[in-house]
């Protein structure tokens, strides 16, 4: 009672209104995330589950990110309680779930143990890594950051960066302002 309805995510749906708001087709999605069309045709169709890696080429090759994607991936709630036992995007040594589900002005995800490290990454608006245990590195303007539990870094919109968990079992929350809200904007007028 209260619950967000008791389902996976349907991450195959928000690819492809992703896709065809883009009007891509399979090939071309395929062509950019390195993934074959069968496999993309079955994520789409709710057949199978991309993992943390292949959720992220699809969503570079859509222009987007993977959890601009999960959060589209169910309908918005005002008040909805994500269980600790709710699944995670492909059960690894590695990990990530959402904290909030649906397409809301904040996304939060946990991601549980190592992390692609190589992957650079770069948000339209701003984002907080909190990290709850274990520690990370992270690597921004150029600059290497080492937080250990409880540490928090915060990160403005724009800003190109890359992390990785420097010990096993870390996990680290990652909350930020939605692709989709235009704060980035907001703050430059402000400043005029």
């Amino acid at each position: 009672m209260g619950d967000h309805k008791e389902q996976p995510l349907r991450v195959g749906a928000a690819v492809r209104r992703r896709r065809r708001t883009l009007e891509l087709t399979l090939a071309v999605v395929a062509e950019r995330s390195g993934l074959s069309v069968p496999f993309l045709s079955q994520v789409e169709n709710e057949r199978a589950r991309p993992s943390k890696p292949s959720l992220e080429r699809i969503a570079d090759a859509l222009r987007t990110t993977a959890v601009e994607l999960l959060a589209a991936a169910d309908p918005a709630c005002s008040v909805d309680v994500v269980r600790a036992d709710t699944e995670v995007i492909a059960p690894t040594e590695s990990s990530t779930r959402s904290l909030v589900r649906g397409h809301h002005q904040l996304h939060a995800m946990e991601f549980i143990g190592d992390h692609d490290e190589g992957r650079e990454v770069q948000h339209r608006n701003d984002e907080l890594m909190y990290v709850a245990d274990g520690a990370v590195e992270v690597e921004a303007e150029g600059r290497a950051h080492r937080l250990g539990r409880g540490d928090t870094l915060y990160l403005t919109g724009g800003v190109r960066h890359r992390w990785r968990a420097t010990v096993p079992d870390t996990r680290v929350i990652v909350v930020a302002v939605a692709d989709h809200i235009e704060a980035l904007e907001d703050r430059h007028r402000r400043g005029a």
